[in-house]
């Protein structure tokens, strides 16, 4: 699609409008955001647009795409779905050499395991290797629960954060606030930077890392805004 427009405003009920018409989602439903705050950022990514509108240099506007209509309808059914990482957190299966690498993951990845422990209350099957083990119902229930008590606008980033983590716990960390983004980021590339360092990277591992960190730093982004009073 080519710009049109030549005006982005927002309106009383927060929809980002282009020359007084408004923004619609995939599924036709006008782009109403739930805080000022979000509706300015969206809002500035369609007035940085010059000629073609390309989605992909616009990833609030696709999150928030996303939590009106894939999130909404039925937002337990979406949480559902997320908390079904708790069954294969990264942070559960450990290398077992070299020594290094094991003390990098404990020091990484300890620290989020004992925080989720003491706020939810719950236990974790750690193990050695990559084979399935499967982690206590408790468990599963109570983090599921968490991740079903959040808002389908808290949803749509943090679906992007797990699968690009491949860790439920640090993503709820982070929106806990128990964790930083950046030590998020380094705690998910713990294995990711330990290759790197032994073999190097070619150029598609970087152009890949670097896509997974736009989508993750879009998705930080959608979710500090979306807590901004």
């Amino acid at each position: 699609m080519k710009r049109f427009w030549r005006e982005v405003g927002i309106d009383a009920a927060r929809v980002v409008r282009l020359d007084e018409r408004p923004v619609r989602t995939p599924g036709r439903v006008p782009l109403a955001l739930p805080n000022a705050a979000l509706a300015e950022a969206v809002a500035a990514e369609w007035r940085a647009v010059e000629d073609d509108v390309d989605p992909r240099a616009m990833p609030l506007t696709g999150l928030a795409n996303a939590a009106i209509d894939r999130v909404a309808p039925d937002p337990r059914a979406f949480a559902a779905g997320l908390a079904r990482y708790a069954e294969s957190d990264l942070l559960c299966y450990r290398a077992d050499a070299p020594v290094p690498l094991v003390e990098r993951q404990a020091a990484l990845w300890d620290p989020p395991l004992a925080w989720a422990r003491a706020r939810y209350d719950v236990r974790f099957a750690v193990v050695t290797g990559v084979m399935h083990r499967a982690q206590p119902p408790a468990t599963i229930a109570r983090l599921g629960e968490a991740v079903a008590a959040r808002s389908p606008w808290e949803l749509a980033p943090l679906s992007p954060v797990v699968t690009i983590t491949g860790s439920l716990i640090l993503a709820l960390a982070l929106a806990q606030g128990a964790m930083t983004a950046d030590e998020v980021w380094r705690a998910a590339e713990c294995d990711e930077d330990w290759q790197a360092e032994q073999w190097g990277e070619d150029a598609l591992a970087v152009q890949a890392r670097e896509s997974r960190k736009r989508d993750y730093d879009a998705a930080v982004a959608f979710l500090q805004l979306v807590a901004t009073a």
